[in-house]
């Protein structure tokens, strides 16, 4: 039996080339494309799959190891740390002690300085753990916190700080609750049963001598006189010298001072004061501790004991005082040198 076998001639293997080529596009151009062209065509499909799979392979691979050096990679830099937003709750340190409360609570009243601080008027400062600090005392910011949640004043009955809290709440210049402060007073004032006041008086005249400066590096040595005035005041009632402290108050080094952080005890006050001196610098009233009183909210200065007396028994009479024609002698009192007042309740 005879077989005849057709050997393509060399133009069809040229055009069968051509052809497979067209078919596999860009693939083509590459070695591998290359070596697939010159496969038969079954062959030919195999081989480009595996190269396909190889090639995706490869990619995976790549994928991989990026994600593992990205994880294992650090940062050049460490950002720092942002302070936290105003957002509720806050945590406040005051004087070392901790509250903790919402923005709606500190800024209730807008007009305070606390309202100022957390509304952005006002900086704030922070400790190590980001909590708002406020170098004040501790202790008493209780009641104050108290009072911006409930708008009222909430004391217990042995309460024994008044003048630290007045001192407080004028710090913080809540203004409702210095006022219910004042309220207060005066209900514990009233509250008392009787009372009784004394008040000796003592005036003397000194030679006071300065230093004036005429001219630059001119001085010329001055004297004049001054008069001096002492006052012991005597109370059952503390209530009532702490009452007369927030009206009176002691000029010194350009400040006025409450006369309260001069209390020998409760119930016992001494003051010392001088009346203006003519002629003498500011700076010598300073220099030689000489103190002036004043009384407020009038700003009125007291240079007789005939206006000290005054205003003594306007606070007095308010408080619910009233003169002892008992004692002392008319004439010590019309001479102003001793004053008795009681309370009958």
């Amino acid at each position: 039996m005879e077989f005849a076998l057709s050997v393509p001639s060399r133009k069809e293997t040229r055009e069968n080339y051509k052809s497979r080529s067209a078919a596999r596009g860009s693939r083509a151009a590459t070695p591998l494309g290359w070596a697939l062209a010159l496969l038969p065509p079954r062959k030919a499909a195999l081989a480009a799959r595996g190269g396909e799979a190889a090639e995706r392979g490869q990619e995976v691979g790549a994928a991989r190891r990026e994600r593992r050096l990205g994880a294992q990679r650090q940062p050049d830099y460490f950002p720092a740390p942002q302070p936290p937003a105003m957002s509720d709750p806050i945590t406040l340190n005051v004087g070392g002690k901790l509250y903790t409360t919402s923005l709606a609570t500190l800024t209730s009243f807008p007009d305070s300085m606390l309202g100022a601080m957390f509304s952005g008027k006002m900086p704030t400062k922070r400790d190590s753990q980001g909590n708002c600090f406020i170098d004040r005392d501790g202790k008493v910011f209780r009641y104050i916190l108290n009072f911006l949640r409930t708008s009222h004043l909430d004391l217990p009955e042995d309460f024994q700080e008044m003048g630290l809290l007045r001192r407080e709440a004028d710090f913080y210049q809540v203004q409702p609750l210095i006022e219910a402060l004042q309220e207060k007073e005066v209900e514990l004032s009233k509250a008392e049963k009787n009372a009784m006041l004394n008040i000796t008086l003592n005036q003397r005249v000194q030679t006071v001598h300065f230093t004036v400066r005429e001219a630059p590096q001119i001085y010329s040595l001055s004297s004049s006189s001054m008069e001096v005035f002492n006052a012991n005041i005597f109370s059952t009632s503390c209530l009532f010298l702490k009452l007369l402290g927030s009206k009176l108050f002691y000029c010194s080094n350009g400040n006025l001072s409450s006369i309260t952080s001069h209390l020998q005890d409760p119930n016992h006050l001494t003051l010392d004061w001088v009346a203006n001196v003519e002629g003498l610098p500011e700076e010598e009233y300073t220099k030689q501790n000489l103190k002036r009183l004043w009384v407020v909210p009038a700003n009125k200065q007291i240079n007789s004991f005939q206006v000290f007396v005054e205003e003594v028994l306007k606070i007095a009479l308010s408080d619910g005082f009233c003169i002892d024609s008992s004692h002392p002698h008319a004439v010590d009192f019309m001479n102003n040198k001793i004053i008795r007042l009681i309370r009958y309740r």
